[in-house]
């Protein structure tokens, strides 16, 4: 099969042939249509992640036709349309991943080929109303998000949320759950062109957070936050804790910024604020994600579409952080 391959760390993407993948007991082989990039591949390929091993196929989202299966695995799957689940082996217990717990894309090959093996448990029927473009562009990204704001902070409808970073794929997919939820969504980015382009998600209003004045202007605005998600740390984090409403709950799952200097505990416990820890998530709150979508027929947002072969252009968008949404790579006919 035709593949990207990344042979070693800051090494651009080789497009190559590799042998197909053979599914193993209990796995199926799904013909990917499309793909969809994560800051993720940018981190392994820059050397920027723990656990780095090459020579592999990045790539942790993809939705596709179930070509075959393994033994072990219920035959009917085959032809199905599907999204796949990142999320490998998450372990028992729903409260935190396991030991043995992966991301797909690294260690094990991804879906920046023509086809992968997973687990059938890792599979998920496409919901009807999304493009093969729009189907991958949902998993990670919406399994994060959708994990971080209802498993996590316990989001419910009429509440107020605040979506940190619109723009980039978690924070865009997150606040499209969080206003298909009943929410009240606002949203912070460094471009004001991110925020006008976010109304069209139902995002009520938002702040941009170059201006110094920021959070006291969304504070003007609104009485503060039930729920924040956010992805960067960093000092800023501090402000968060002013903008959370008393019995707030603040849900983070990166730290792109950095640590956060001089963490003030008086406002934690005065506020009664929850601070949560949240990465991926579980196989049942994927099937949850992707019926919410179906049910609400929510529409993941595509910035850009590449083909396969231009994944290493793809890369370098995404790395220069001017998308709004995903960035998709479509795979075959």
């Amino acid at each position: 099969m035709k593949a990207l391959l990344l042979r070693e760390k800051n090494a651009p993407l080789e497009w190559t042939e590799i042998p197909s993948p053979e599914p193993a007991p209990g796995e199926a082989l799904v013909r990917l249509r499309a793909a969809a990039l994560n800051h993720r591949d940018v981190w392994i390929q820059k050397g920027q992640y723990a656990g780095i091993k090459t020579p592999v196929v990045l790539g942790s989202d993809g939705a596709g036709t179930v070509e075959a299966v393994g033994s072990q695995a219920d035959p009917t799957w085959i032809g199905r349309e599907v999204v796949v689940n990142p999320s490998l082996h998450w372990g028992p217990s729903p409260k935190c991943q396991g030991k043995g717990y992966r991301i797909l894309g690294m260690p094990d090959n991804g879906t920046f080929a023509e086809f992968v093996s997973v687990p059938v448990e890792n599979l998920v029927a496409k919901p009807a109303h999304l493009t093969w473009t729009e189907a991958a562009a949902l998993p990670l990204g919406g399994l994060t998000a959708f994990r971080a704001l209802f498993a996590r902070a316990g989001l419910q409808a009429g509440e107020r949320v605040l979506v940190t970073g619109i723009g980039g794929g978690v924070a865009t997919i997150g606040a499209q759950l969080a206003h298909a939820a009943g929410a009240e969504v606002w949203a912070t980015s460094g471009s004001d062109a991110k925020l006008v382009l976010s109304q069209t998600l139902g995002i009520c209003g938002g702040a941009n957070y170059r201006d110094p004045d920021w959070a006291q202007k969304l504070l003007q605005k609104t009485d503060g936050f039930d729920v924040i998600m956010d992805s960067a740390g960093g000092e800023q984090f501090n402000q968060l804790l002013d903008l959370a409403k008393p019995g707030g709950r603040i849900v983070f799952f990166g730290g792109t910024a950095g640590p956060v200097p001089q963490l003030s505990p008086q406002k934690v416990f005065w506020k009664q604020l929850s601070l949560l820890g949240s990465t991926m998530g579980n196989s049942s709150e994927f099937a949850a994600l992707v019926e919410m979508v179906g049910n609400h027929r929510i529409v993941p947002k595509v910035d850009r579409v590449f083909e396969l072969r231009e994944c290493e252009s793809a890369m370098r968008h995404l790395e220069n952080g001017a998308q709004m949404g995903k960035v998709v790579l479509t795979i075959g006919d």
